[in-house]
């Protein structure tokens, strides 16, 4: 399952550029018409509003320049070159985010930031060998255990569960939300899973609340369900399983893919209750 993640680095402003402003073919000079233009001024107006610049925060293009050895022509280019990924990553264009992140990190390897969007990058992108190092490099420079559930997830797709459980006791550790707490507990039930360990998977998702059937579950709650459904499935516990696919579909009706797991277990799709209309009665006046 893919882990929420969020970039502190955000890119604001329009698109660089679109299909109608890129270089074509001019027309043949037979077909030449003459067309009115329109003044400098107006166009130079309508070409500001629609090529609007990507920006990165101050701070941390003023961390870019302060980190970076080197000519002010270069740390221009370092904080331009993060600009380029920002907005890359936004595009979801997440090997270009990596790429192009990966230079301004080999030139800047102590600023968190950059650390952190390549790191993101690299694990959107599949590179779980690179997330996992930029990544828990964000940890050690930022101590924000935010994206530590990411470095569990990389290890497990890489088959090294020692390191998802000590990875996991150090999220424990470090104070996590309750939210990145959750994310941590279901990365490592799934790893256990993934090694046949079902007992421990469902204690610690028990423990962690999924079998508490709320009526108002927040977020993390329908993870948690979700999760749980998942290992009781590959446990073979069909009966449970349904129950907790059940509980998603309800809370959520399009969440991941619950409701076409609960159709191949032979379970309908449930419709919430509604509520009885009762026509209050008059009482009648006794004499």
């Amino acid at each position: 399952m893919a882990r929420k993640g969020a970039v502190n680095i955000t890119s604001t402003g329009q698109e660089l550029g679109d299909a109608t402003s890129r270089t074509r073919t001019p027309d043949p000079l037979g077909d030449f018409v003459s067309v009115d233009r329109p003044s400098p001024r107006k166009a130079e107006a309508a070409k500001t509003k629609t090529r609007a610049k990507y920006a990165l925060p101050g701070d941390v293009a003023a961390e870019v320049r302060k980190a970076f050895i080197g000519t002010a022509y270069m740390r221009e280019k370092m904080v331009n070159t993060l600009t380029r990924a920002a907005e890359a990553y936004d595009r979801k264009r997440y090997e270009e985010a990596l790429r192009l992140g990966r230079i301004v990190a080999d030139a800047t390897p102590g600023v968190a930031a950059v650390r952190e969007l390549t790191g993101l990058g690299a694990y959107r992108a599949e590179r779980w060998a690179m997330s996992r190092i930029h990544l828990r490099a964000y940890f050690t420079i930022s101590g924000d255990p935010e994206h530590l559930p990411l470095v569990m997830d990389a290890d497990r797709a890489t088959r090294k569960y020692r390191a998802v459980e000590k990875t996991f006791a150090e999220l424990q550790e470090s104070e996590p939300s309750p939210e990145v707490l959750a994310e941590g507990r279901i990365v490592m039930a799934a790893a256990w899973a993934d090694q046949r360990k079902y007992e421990e998977a469902i204690d610690l998702l028990t423990r962690a609340g999924a079998a508490k059937n709320l009526r108002n579950p927040s977020y993390r709650h329908v993870r948690l369900w979700y999760a749980l459904g998942d290992v009781y499935d590959r446990a073979g516990d069909t009966t449970s399983a349904r129950e907790m696919f059940s509980r998603v579909v309800l809370a959520e009706p399009d969440a991941y893919d619950a409701a076409a797991r609960l159709s191949e277990l032979g379970a309908s799709v449930p419709r919430k209750n509604r509520k009885r209309r009762v026509t209050p009665t008059s009482k009648k006046n006794v004499v």
